[in-house]
């Protein structure tokens, strides 16, 4: 099963590769049976002019991690997976260190999935809870 959750890890973060999520330096973590798990690092790059994490930032993680759970738990062999909508309450503010974002399946319907996405600091508390609906759509 290590080697599994490992290798599933392993091509998540090559995906990347020249993609904002490298851009954002997102790496993945960590996955289970119904979640993955990713952190990004809060550092000047992802900061708002005030100094802390901006919300733009944490939804594109967000939407990174959800897309991503939802190309794993899907046949990504049968469909394309592709965000419809996204909603995101940022509850804390973070200056530095590192945020996890965790995408836990709420409903993984044939057509529509929902996810939600806690995102929270190095200590576990809340910094956003997301929402996302991805739709599969059939490759042809």
């Amino acid at each position: 099963m290590e080697a599994h959750k490992e290798k599933i890890l392993s091509v998540c973060n090559e995906i990347c590769k020249g993609t904002m999520m490298e851009t954002l330096d997102i790496t993945y973590i960590d996955v289970g049976e119904n979640f993955l798990l990713a952190r990004m690092p809060v550092t000047p790059k992802v900061h708002q002019p005030d100094g802390v994490l901006h919300g733009g930032a944490s939804v594109a993680l967000a939407e990174s991690v959800g897309s991503a759970a939802s190309y794993i738990f899907l046949d990504a062999k049968e469909f394309f997976v592709r965000g419809i909508e996204i909603s995101a309450n940022h509850v804390k503010s973070i200056k530095e260190g590192f945020v996890y974002a965790k995408a836990s399946i709420l409903h993984k319907g044939r057509t529509t999935q929902l996810w939600e996405i806690k995102i929270t600091d190095e200590e576990g508390k809340l910094i956003s809870n997301c929402k996302l609906t991805t739709i599969a759509l059939p490759r042809k």
